[in-house]
């Protein structure tokens, strides 16, 4: 825990305690909300059709959606925690190395 604290900055138990909360509450809450936004959009058919492509579409779709909720959710709920510096800094670093950095250009 003192090398993870090391590397991202922290000076204290209770600032590595509010952000492993911040991840695991971005975690489930990103994977919670794709479900509904695939049935407002209407994809929601595609997995229960009697088709196997519809399910593995379904799911695909699911899985690159909760990558992009994951982002925005992660900056809200920092942000709601008193993090936002934290989580803007992480991200900006995660997509850099993604090679999506020119979003911060």
């Amino acid at each position: 825990m003192k090398r993870l604290k090391e590397r991202w900055g922290i000076r204290t138990n209770f600032q590595f305690a509010v952000i492993c909360v911040v991840f695991a509450i971005t975690g489930s809450a990103s994977v919670w909300v794709a479900k509904p936004f695939l049935h407002w959009i209407g994809l929601e058919v595609l997995r229960d059709g009697d088709e196997l492509w519809g399910h593995w579409l379904y799911w695909a779709l699911r899985l690159v959606l909760i990558f992009p909720f994951y982002q925005v959710l992660l900056l809200i709920f920092g942000w709601l925690f008193g993090q936002f510096r934290f989580f803007w800094n992480f991200e900006r670093k995660m997509l850099t190395r993604l090679g999506l950095g020119f979003l911060f250009s």
